[in-house]
């Protein structure tokens, strides 16, 4: 039994919710996002909440992913998401430059990145980026995109990694035992 499908999802700060076949529609102050659900999950809206149900108990898990697609819409269009990247490393740095990402990471030429345009990128300075939009999948899609031009290294700390995540630092040959 789903557990996190069984909780309704509260349409705030003026979220609509609609439902065309198996495409819902939610839209919001920052704008309006769609996303395809089997369509024998059969939604319900009673006041500003939105359940989620099912006959057959093999669409369990997909319960549970409807409801946290349509719970990510509605937290993107009233308040949207955001990332941070940080990039460490001797010399390594970003700036915005139009609609493309400059970075230079350590090698001979500036990685450039083209940025969607329904994403917004700031450097808030050379060490950090923040991406932010109303689809949390885009703002998490082009954050590994960046973050796979150059990985965390663990061994010297370089690399573009996503703030508050769990980085592990290895000794390296120091770390062998001494005979």
């Amino acid at each position: 039994m789903s557990r996190i499908g069984n909780k309704p999802v509260e349409l705030e700060n003026g979220a609509t919710f609609a439902r065309n076949g198996d495409e819902i529609t939610i839209s919001g102050p920052k704008g309006t996002l769609k996303q395809v659900v089997d369509r024998n999950i059969k939604t319900e809206v009673e006041g500003n909440l939105v359940h989620f149900k099912y006959d057959n108990p093999e669409l369990n898990a997909k319960q549970g992913l409807a409801r946290a697609l349509v719970h990510n819409m509605v937290v993107g269009v009233t308040k949207g998401w955001e990332k941070k990247l940080v990039i460490n490393g001797v010399g390594y740095k970003a700036q915005v430059s139009g609609n493309r990402l400059v970075m230079s990471l350590g090698v001979s030429h500036q990685v450039e990145v083209e940025i969607p345009a329904d994403l917004k990128v700031v450097a808030t300075s050379p060490t950090e980026v923040v991406v932010s939009g109303i689809d949390r999948q885009r703002v998490g899609q082009f954050c590994a995109m960046v973050r796979a031009k150059r990985p965390y290294e663990p061994y010297h700390g370089y690399g573009i990694h996503v703030d508050g995540e769990r980085l592990v630092r290895k000794v390296g040959k120091a770390a062998k035992g001494k005979k």
